[in-house]
């Protein structure tokens, strides 16, 4: 912001209102988050505090019942894939076992395609998104039982 002398930035997508501005030209830019829902992390300047809203505090009741579960969270924003291709078959099935190296879907972030790979060893329970829909950062993607 400085860079480019800036002041102010806003921008509102899908029930998100983002507002940065720098007070006075003071380096120290305020970040001011409101949402519908708090599905992202909400950090406001003006309490000088962070108010952190995760995914796995929404699933953490299901991980309490079962310590065996875990699940594969996207690493970015992107649209979802199960395969290379659209004639391809899927990377995973439900019922497949996965290693740490297992691809197991395909994120696409600004025309990149970017391979997933498992990171952990388990059973694959359940798909949790759709083919071709869009995900977001720290979305669990895939529920599985560890091995």
């Amino acid at each position: 912001m400085k860079r480019s002398g800036l002041t102010e930035f806003e921008v509102e997508e899908e029930g998100l209102k983002i507002r940065i501005c720098r007070k006075n030209g003071v380096d120290t830019p305020q970040i001011f988050t409101t949402a519908t829902s708090p599905p992202y992390p909400v950090i406001s300047s003006e309490l000088g505090q962070k108010e952190i809203v995760t995914q796995n505090e929404q699933k953490g009741a299901e991980t309490q019942e079962d310590k065996n579960i875990i699940f594969i969270d996207s690493p970015m924003v992107g649209t979802f894939y199960r395969s290379p291709t659209p004639d391809s078959p899927p990377f995973i099935e439900v019922g497949a076992e996965v290693n740490t190296e297992t691809i197991v879907c395909i994120v696409e972030a600004m025309k990149v395609m970017n391979e997933i790979q498992a990171e952990v060893k388990g059973k694959v329970i359940e798909i949790l998104v759709e083919n071709g829909a869009t995900v977001d950062y720290g979305q669990p993607i895939f529920k599985l039982k560890k091995a």
